[in-house]
């Protein structure tokens, strides 16, 4: 197991165990909320420790990296970042994005087969965005530069396989899965309650999937752009070929809830949305 693992584990068990608080960083053990730990914890690099759960089961994996290749992502997390002045959403590139795992918005997932990305209305926003995410960004040499493509050369490729698990109260939208340009977003897979939709920019209702989802089940989504066209599938199935012309183009996954503090309550970090990704792989030729 690397540093910073077990987060939410060792939080929870340091709170039974005297033992597991004494091996916590001065700060976090005496941390008063679990969130508040898991958020002290993160910024320590700690010596490796077997950490187990409640009752004794030790986790298989520790970090978002050993269950995704993310060697080509950064995540931007709905946290404030601490290095920079006023609030802005903190990001992770590579290589630390190797060994980074940040509860419970960006942690593997119990049985270790998937990712879990969450965030909550009340989430620390991107400056062009009024609503919070928790979500990977595609990147080039090995992590290191923005990706940027467009939609008339060459073949692009994005296949996720995920699960909404979770969304915000009020206004129960989460977006998982996109393709932005230089400057908005080209087409997304949006959830809204139980409605499945493909959308082509502003028309966020532009290809109903499926009007009966239900949270926690297990698809594959997949956007394929070649020759100025996106063509969108699900589990397998055209479902919209959309002629869009664009540059500066790169693919996000993970979750971007569409809800923020001022049109869903409560505005705490109880309300959230979720997805957990299995896979995600990205090809271009």
């Amino acid at each position: 197991m690397g540093s910073r693992k077990g987060l939410a584990v060792a939080v929870a068990a340091a709170a039974l165990s005297p033992g597991i608080a004494a091996m916590l960083p001065m700060g976090v053990a005496e941390a008063g909320d679990p969130v508040s730990r898991a958020l002290a914890w993160e910024r320590y690099d700690v010596p490796d420790v077997e950490v187990l759960a409640p009752g004794g089961t030790s986790r298989e994996c520790s970090r978002p990296a050993q269950v995704l290749d993310l060697r080509n992502w950064k995540v931007t997390l709905p946290v404030d970042d601490p290095d920079k002045k006023g609030e802005q959403p903190l990001e992770i590139t590579q290589p630390r994005l190797d060994g980074y795992v940040n509860t419970p918005w960006f942690v593997p997932a119990d049985n270790c087969d998937g990712v879990q990305f969450r965030a909550p209305v009340n989430g620390v926003t991107t400056a062009n965005s009024k609503n919070p995410r928790s979500e990977l960004r595609e990147m080039t040499n090995n992590g290191t530069t923005p990706a940027s493509w467009r939609s008339d050369s060459g073949t692009h490729t994005m296949v996720i396989d995920q699960a909404i698990t979770r969304l915000p109260t009020t206004k129960p939208h989460v977006v998982a899965g996109q393709i932005h340009d230089s400057s908005d977003d080209v087409t997304v897979f949006r959830l809204e309650g139980s409605k499945l939709y493909v959308t082509k920019g502003d028309n966020t209702h532009y290809r109903l999937i499926t009007d009966n989802y239900v949270l926690g089940t297990r698809f594959q989504a997949k956007f394929e752009v070649r020759d100025g066209k996106v063509r969108a599938y699900y589990n397998g199935v055209l479902q919209a070929t959309i002629p869009a012309s664009f540059t500066g183009a790169y693919f996000k996954a993970g979750t971007y809830t569409q809800a923020n503090c001022g049109n869903s309550s409560p505005c705490d970090a109880s309300n959230y949305g979720q997805v957990t990704l299995y896979r995600v792989t990205v090809t271009h030729s």
